[in-house]
Formats: structure tokens, C-alpha cells, sequence
């Protein structure tokens, strides 16, 4: 299966949050789109090399209709950030860019993780557009069996609330799934209507593998979306492997 499909992403507006893969996720997608926009409702590192053009706009719904086609997949931002961010658009603005009808899907970053592999949302967090129609929290496969601290963890506390873990604590499968699936965590401010497909990245060999299937299958118990998708998002085929409901 590919990407865009394991994560229904053909079409509507796909927001990712979490920590360890949301640019690849959305860079990835990218490639398989036809007419991809990819911008964000919080900071994002600079994309330049994985779009066609960045627009630096405070009217993005005009920069998007006017479009060449040489321009897609299209990035559009509010302003730059320094040297290395762009900032991107209050949610709203995102919500209007979602009736422009060149674009074919929005792909959208919805919160940070200052480069941390797994995260719980802070209290502002995610910045979601109302129009999304699917969001994917994601968390990498490498934080299992690791200690829960500030050095691959954004918001240890939060995690730890949610988890009943303390810092230094292994971090199993299990915790990994509270996260994911809590209404506090991965499933944070999520629209109505909108879908809610997991990601597990960086599932690189057979270990992680069994890890990642387990925490799929309890995310899977504990909440209703309809599939977690594992995925090295480095490879040629991203998706590792798709699990269902059975």
C-alpha cells in the first residue's frame, strides 16, 4: 500500500502532529500527490528542497490560485523565521486555503517537537484547522525501551501524567499506545468529522517491527481509528506494514 492511501491523504486536509516523522510524513506524501500544498499552523524548518516553490505570503489563498503549474507541490508561509524556520498561518487561514479548488490535499504541520521522538501536547496544542479531515499523531518506534527523559521525549511531564510512568522509566509499547490514543495525547482537539490514523515511523528491522505491532494493536484497543500505520519513512516504500481492526 502506499502512503497516501494507508493514510487516506488523496484528498481534504491532512494535519500531522506528534514527534518523530511529521515533515518526512508530509514530505513523503508529497511525492505522491499531483497538486500537494504543504504549509503549517506553528514553525516548521525551512522546505525549500522538497517543494517546487515556497511562497512567503500573508495572502496565500491568492498565491495558491495564481499558481503555475511548474509550481506543484507548492508550499506557502507566512513569513521567515531567522535563518532555518518559516511561521506558518493561524488555523483559520488554512481553513479558507481548504476551498481553493487547485489544491488537490493541504498537508499541514500542527505542532512541534523540538526534534524529540515522541511528545505529548502541550496546552496550546495542536494548532488543528477545523476543515481537517484526518490527523495523524505520530511517534517513533526508537523511544520503546528507552528511558523517558528530555533527550528523546518533548513534554516528559505530560507524558508521564498520561502514563503514570516517571522519569527514567522504561517506555513500553503500552505507554507509547496511552499516548497515542488519549484524548490528551495523540487524539488532542480533533475536529469533528475528522479521521484519526496513527503513524509508528522509524520501524527499521525485525525488533521494531514486533515493538511497533505491539503498540499499534493496544492503540487499536483503546481508541476507534481504523488502521496504525508502520513506516520507515527513509526507504523507498515507506509503509512497513498496515494494522487493521481484525
Amino acid at each position: 500500500m502506499r502512503l497516501v492511501e494507508a493514510l487516506d491523504a488523496d484528498q481534504g486536509v491532512v494535519s500531522v502532529v506528534g514527534a518523530g516523522g511529521k515533515k518526512s510524513t508530509m514530505y513523503r506524501l508529497a511525492e505522491q500527490l499531483d497538486r500537494p500544498l504543504l504549509t503549517s499552523t506553528v514553525r516548521i524548518p525551512i522546505f525549500d528542497q522538497y517543494v517546487e516553490r515556497v511562497i512567503v505570503t500573508d495572502d496565500p489563498v491568492e498565491a495558491v490560485a495564481n499558481a503555475e503549474e511548474t509550481h506543484w507541490p507548492l508550499g506557502v508561509v507566512s513569513e521567515q523565521d531567522g535563518s532555518d524556520r518559516y511561521l506558518g498561518y493561524h488555523p483559520s487561514v488554512i481553513d479558507t486555503l481548504s476551498g481553493v479548488d487547485e489544491v488537490q490535499t493541504i498537508l499541514v504541520k500542527a505542532d512541534g517537537a523540538r526534534m524529540r521522538k515522541f511528545k505529548a501536547p502541550g496546552e496550546n496544542e495542536p494548532q488543528l484547522p477545523s476543515s481537517t479531515s484526518v490527523v495523524v499523531p505520530i511517534v517513533s518506534a526508537h523511544v520503546i525501551g528507552e528511558p523517558l527523559s528530555d533527550e528523546i521525549v518533548h513534554r516528559v511531564d505530560r507524558v508521564a501524567h498520561l502514563t503514570g510512568l516517571s522519569r527514567g522509566d522504561t517506555i513500553t509499547p503500552s505507554a507509547v499506545a496511552v499516548v497515542i490514543a488519549s484524548p490528551d495525547g495523540g487524539h488532542k482537539g480533533v475536529p469533528d468529522g475528522a479521521s484519526v490514523v496513527p503513524l509508528i515511523n522509524m520501524v527499521d528491522d525485525g525488533s521494531f517491527q514486533d515493538d511497533a505491532r505491539r503498540a499499534a494493536e493496544e492503540i487499536l484497543r483503546r481508541c476507534d481509528a481504523p488502521r496504525v500505520i508502520l513506516t520507515r519513512l527513509t526507504a523507498s516504500n515507506p509503509v512497513v506494514d498496515t494494522i487493521g481492526r481484525s
